[in-house]
């Protein structure tokens, strides 16, 4: 449709909304997050007052290989939209050091692999595919005095990078520093600012709610409690009605994450072992029953159309965007359902993550991760057709993950000095974890 229509149209269904504001939104450029992915939870009060909430942002989303082709006469697909938008303007910055090409990887072989051909493809150069995973990543990858990055190849010689497209997803900052003299599709500060950081995300969407007060937009996310404590955890819970969502803020696909809807699932919270010192606390949305109580109410998912045996299933949509000097675009979209249907009550033996849960990665006993590709909803007639959600939800949605991804970017901005160094200081001031300010790579 093209931002001019879409804010139009957002304007139509939202004349609370300034038409200036919308527009400014869709068509400002970020500076460091120029690509990510927010994930959606359709969801309604109990008086019908329907919702897309932000679940959380993502700065190295999956979901190319997953998006039906727009001509069916480009393979290229999104991989080439993302590339020539927002990859290829970097390599004309002035100041890169010369060296290579590269994509930087710990996970989804298929989808980075696509990057790099297209890369390859544009250039007409050759482009390195390194891998960093989280053991042995650090050994594989290494920053000059000066910032420039340089790859190790698997004969042990190292090539300098003048710039790199990044799928490193897993903890990037203990192997990549917050920023670097090599251009980096995103820099690792976008992680920390909220790209990959749960708690400065919801930092994050405060401050810019805050901001937006007056332009009748606000990005909307269950209610938040960060830098909390294991210790305050219950309490907590209690007060939002004895169910919530607890999340260790650093981790991703579907790690980490623990909903808490009986006393049981609470108490294997508290004697589960954690990585890092803070958390976050978020209400949790169930079913019309059994959701958190919040500020602002109760929502619960509307989730799938119901099936031929009357299940509904809970499901996020993923919807990935690319930002470029003449603002925001869209790339793909797909959603996922969880493992189990919604229930209607609470049982004591309940498993509400395989009712919750939507994430397709999981996590094998050697650290690796596979998937589980039976859950994934793609954008074709059939699968779409599912979720009950329609062109007013996806401009909804769109506007959503564009709020939320200028929000972050004004927080990493906010990271970098104007010498372009990270503020280590501010950082932990606003992020006070010491596990966490112990593995940033500088």
């Amino acid at each position: 449709m093209g931002n001019a229509r879409i804010a139009q149209r957002y304007c139509h269904l939202h004349p609370e909304a300034s038409p200036e504001a919308v527009h400014e939104v869709l068509n400002q450029p970020t500076r460091y997050l120029r690509w990510a992915g927010a994930d959606l939870i359709h969801a309604t009060t109990p008086d019908g007052v329907r919702r897309n909430v932000v679940i959380e942002v993502n700065s190295s989303p999956s979901g190319q290989k997953s998006m039906p082709l727009r001509n069916e006469e480009d393979e290229r697909g999104g991989y080439a939209t993302l590339l020539e938008r927002s990859f290829l303007p970097l390599l004309k910055r002035r100041g890169l050091p010369k060296g290579a090409l590269a994509v930087l990887w710990d996970k989804n072989e298929m989808e980075v692999t696509g990057y790099a051909s297209v890369l390859a493809d544009l250039t007409g150069e050759r482009v390195l595919l390194a891998r960093l995973p989280t053991s042995e990543g650090r050994d594989a990858v290494r920053c000059s005095d000066d910032g420039v990055l340089s790859v190790k190849d698997p004969e042990g010689n190292w090539t300098p990078l003048r710039a790199a497209f990044r799928y490193v997803t897993q903890r990037p900052w203990d192997r990549i520093p917050p920023l670097t003299r090599t251009a980096v599709l995103n820099p690792v500060v976008a992680c920390l600012a909220g790209g990959r950081n749960k708690l400065l995300a919801a930092h994050a969407y405060h401050q810019a709610n805050l901001r937006l007060a007056d332009s009748g937009l606000r990005i909307r996310t269950p209610e938040t409690r960060w830098n909390v404590t294991r210790e305050e955890v219950p309490g907590i819970v209690a007060e939002m009605g004895g169910v919530a969502v607890v999340k260790d803020p650093y981790s991703n696909a579907g790690q980490g994450v623990y909903t808490l809807t009986t006393p049981a699932e609470l108490q294997a919270f508290m004697d589960s072992p954690l990585r890092y010192g803070r958390l976050i606390v978020q209400a949790l949305i169930g079913n019309a029953s059994w959701s958190s109580k919040s500020k602002e109410g109760q929502f619960y998912h509307l989730g799938t159309v119901p099936d031929h045996r009357g299940r509904i299933y809970v499901a996020d949509v993923r919807f990935m965007v690319g930002a470029s000097e003449q603002g925001f675009y869209p790339l793909a979209l797909y959603a996922r359902r969880a493992r189990a249907p919604l229930a209607k009550n609470i049982t004591p033996d309940m498993d509400s993550w395989s009712m919750l849960g939507t994430n397709l990665s999981v996590k094998t006993g050697d650290g690796q991760f596979t998937t589980e590709p039976n859950r994934l909803l793609l954008m074709d007639r059939k699968d779409f057709n599912q979720l009950g959600i329609g062109l007013d939800d996806l401009t909804e949605g769109y506007i959503q993950t564009v709020l939320s991804i200028q929000a972050i970017d004004r927080v990493a901005e906010e990271l970098i000095t104007t010498k372009g160094r990270f503020r280590k200081r501010r950082f932990v001031a606003l992020n006070p974890d010491a596990a966490l300010a112990s593995e940033i790579c500088e």
